[in-house]
Formats: C-alpha cells, structure tokens, sequence
C-alpha cells in the first residue's frame, strides 16, 4: 500500500489506499451488473461452470493459507484457493467470471480429508483383497446422500449466484472437472435444480441399455 500511495496522484495517500482496501465490495453483484450491462446476449446461449485456482504464498499470516492441490505441479502446496464460477458462451466460445470465493478449510473438513488420506494409505500398504463382495457385508442405502464439507461450500455460492440473477438468464448445466464426477456432487448439483456436465471416473462401469430380445424365462436384463 506504501508503493501505489507513492504513485498515485493527489488524494491518493497511504490513509487513502488503506481505506480502500478496507472497504467491503459486493463483487458478486458488481460482476453481476458489469455482465448485464456489457456482455449479455439475450439470443446467445450460457454454461455455467465453476474451478479451483491454486496460488502459491510463502509466510504464514495470510488469511487462509494452507496446503492444497496443484494440477500444473502435481502435488500439494502451500498457498491459497480460490473457487471461481464463471459463464460460458457457447456461441463465442468464451468464458466470464462472475462469482469467486476463497475457498478456507474448515476443521471439519480437514478431518475429512485426513482420513481419505489415511483410507487410500491402509489400502496401498495392506493386503490385496480378493476378488467379489466380502463375505458379510451388507447393502447400503445409496439413495441417503451426505454432503462434504466442501460440497456444501460450493453449493451455498452456487445458490448465491441462482438466486442473484433469479429472472435474467436461465442455466441448466453446470460443468464442473473430473474431481466431482461422483455422486454425491451430482446429487449436490440436483438440489440446485441443474444439470452436472463432468467427466467421470477411469473406473466408471458404463452399459449400453439392453436391446436384445426377451428372454422366455427369468427377468428381462436391463
């Protein structure tokens, strides 16, 4: 702040600047009005999609500093996240920001994600199970979905952002990357009443609907 007072113009002192960085800025609502104003197509058609942005920081006072996925590194770093939702034009092939947040940990979530970690350890290191259902196990109720910590972060500006433009564009997809392709971040998206576009899974197992003839006995195979 001592170097932009330094040059600017008068009136732009370091209480100046100070003040301004202290100011609160509705930017949702400030992005919001800018791509109305300027960038909106009524005739054109728009994607809504949110992303992760990993920046590195050194020290230890920054206000959410902790350790988090690089995809350009490959591995955890320390730095800060950032969760951006950003609109997509499919006749110009471009994207606009609109929503960004940063995304601090909660303690709740990092027990979570402590012991996914500590899960994909066990199984790494212990034996190979063998193949086929364990001898024991029960069914689970799949349809009763719980939320992550971080599902409900992004679900919360999700509807922030659906309920700020409430009557001036429709959106029925939200494409998000390979991390949420699951079910519980489909289940996330539905309660958002959207659509997820997303890329699944290597281990996806994916079967093309039954067409053969039906059989004389049994049920027939979906």
């Amino acid at each position: 702040m001592l170097g932009l007072s330094r040059w600017t113009e008068r009136g732009g002192s370091y209480r100046t600047v100070q003040r301004f960085f202290y100011t609160v800025v509705p930017w949702a609502q400030v992005f919001w009005v800018f791509f109305c104003a300027h960038l909106l197509e009524r005739q054109d058609t728009y994607l809504l999609t949110g992303d992760e942005c990993v920046v590195t920081k050194a020290g230890e006072k920054t206000h959410g500093l902790d350790y988090f996925f690089s995809s350009l590194l490959k591995k955890a770093i320390p730095g800060l996240s950032f969760f951006t939702l950003a609109l997509i034009s499919v006749r110009q092939r471009r994207s606009y920001p609109v929503f960004m947040e940063q995304a601090v940990r909660t303690a709740e979530e990092k027990v979570v994600c402590q012991a996914k970690k500590q899960t994909r350890k066990a199984k790494a290191e212990g034996p190979k199970r063998k193949p086929g259902r364990p001898k024991g196990s029960r069914n689970k109720n799949k349809a009763a979905v719980v939320l992550t910590p971080e599902l409900l972060r992004i679900q919360k500006m999700l509807q922030s952002f659906l309920d700020t433009i409430q009557g001036t564009l429709h959106l029925t997809y939200l494409v998000l990357d390979g991390h949420f392709g699951n079910h519980p971040a489909l289940h996330m998206v539905r309660q958002c009443q959207l659509h997820l576009i997303s890329k699944l899974r290597y281990d996806a197992a994916l079967f093309f609907p039954y067409s053969g003839p039906a059989p004389k006995r049994g049920p027939r195979p979906d």
